[in-house]
């Protein structure tokens, strides 16, 4: 009995991808060194508290990674609709009836844990495409129109009830996901082309009549920030001197002015990225850069050595979802793109993300787990 339990321990570090374990611990422990100083500077009294959060749901995030890592991942195909159905019952109840914050309804309350459902969305809507474009021809030229209705109809249902909400940011970073899967399964040339322009005529129209005053005044404030420097363009503003006056080697631990005399908004959830660029610098905010990268070249490696289309699928979906949250959430603190509530994954604080982005890794770490048929 002793000699089979070590058989299968062997068996277990024989199949576990430990490159993707090593890169998540590491932006776990930059994501806590940088949350800690967010929140226990000298007038964060009222956060401190969510530094033992987020350890609390790193805990669980790691417990779920590991579950989800040895659930045989084609389990997922035969549940992806049940858990899309699910999400999308529970995006239309907080549309109507869920908790209003900050002049949004994207929340449930269930007393311990607000549950915001668009987040958990996402990774249902990247189980629900792979399933279907999994069964999809990628030989030839691509999906043409009447292969692209099903899936577009799984991303549109979900991404007009979290417009409404409103979560634009949300809505869009559904659409990157989505868009991106489809574009990795193929797609006729004509019909991406057409989709293109499009979008560009379709532009004046929706700012006209789909953006809300809110959303437009951060369009506004990106192009030009310092029309309103206490106003909205405060949080633009406040993240560029931010990630600029970090210069090279950084200010130091709990040393960075913004974050730790409360000009930096959000400095634990939106703006981590801008903590971690005054307080460590530019060698900081590229090292943790570089983790990214080498998340993705691992996620790719994964995806390309996968069993079958689904695994390969699934592991490319997790990985549009982490690159357009690190791409916008960068972008954004930086000045290169509008300020919009996108959390940096891994890095900011939150139960939603966290959790959703650990369960996301452990189905990659499932298909890489499953690469061998013995």
């Amino acid at each position: 009995m002793f000699n089979s339990l070590q058989v299968e321990e062997r068996t277990f570090f024989k199949k576990i991808d430990i490159n993707l374990i090593v890169v998540i611990l590491a932006l776990n422990i930059i994501g806590l060194i940088n949350l800690y100083s967010a929140t226990h500077g000298p007038t964060s009294a009222a956060v401190s508290g969510l530094f033992i959060s987020q350890i609390v749901w790193l805990f669980v995030g790691w417990s779920i990674f590991m579950i989800f890592t040895l659930i045989d991942y084609s389990i997922i195909s035969r549940l992806a609709i049940f858990v899309y159905l699910l999400n999308l019952g529970a995006i239309v109840f907080t549309t109507f009836y869920g908790k209003v914050a900050l002049g949004a309804q994207r929340w449930i309350d269930l007393g311990f844990f607000r549950y915001q459902p668009s987040e958990t969305m996402k990774l249902a809507l990247i189980m629900m495409m792979a399933k279907i474009l999994s069964n999809r021809n990628t030989h030839g030229p691509g999906m043409g129109l009447k292969e692209m209705i099903v899936p577009l109809l799984i991303l549109g249902v979900p991404f007009v009830f979290v417009v409404e909400q409103p979560d634009l940011g949300t809505a869009m970073m559904l659409a990157a996901i989505g868009g991106t899967m489809l574009l990795f399964a193929k797609v006729k040339k004509w019909i991406l082309a057409t989709a293109i322009i499009a979008g560009i005529i379709a532009l004046p129209a929706a700012w006209k009549f789909v953006l809300h005053d809110y959303q437009k005044n951060r369009v506004l404030t990106f192009l030009s920030p310092a029309n309103d420097p206490r106003g909205t363009g405060y949080n633009s503003i406040q993240s560029k001197i931010a990630v600029g006056s970090g210069r090279f080697f950084g200010k130091g631990f709990m040393k960075g002015t913004q974050s730790q005399l409360e000009f930096l908004p959000e400095r634990h959830t939106d703006f981590i990225y801008s903590v971690l660029s005054e307080e460590h610098g530019f060698v900081g905010s590229i090292a943790a850069m570089g983790l990214f990268c080498f998340l993705f070249i691992t996620g790719i490696r994964i995806a390309s050595n996968a069993r079958d289309k689904f695994g390969a699928l699934l592991t490319v979906g997790i990985l549009c979802y982490i690159f357009w949250h690190m791409f916008i959430n960068m972008g954004m603190v930086i000045g290169l793109l509008p300020i919009v509530g996108v959390p940096l994954p891994l890095l900011s604080y939150g139960g939603s993300s966290m959790l959703t982005t650990m369960a996301g890794l452990g189905l990659a770490s499932s298909v890489a787990y499953r690469r061998y048929l013995f």
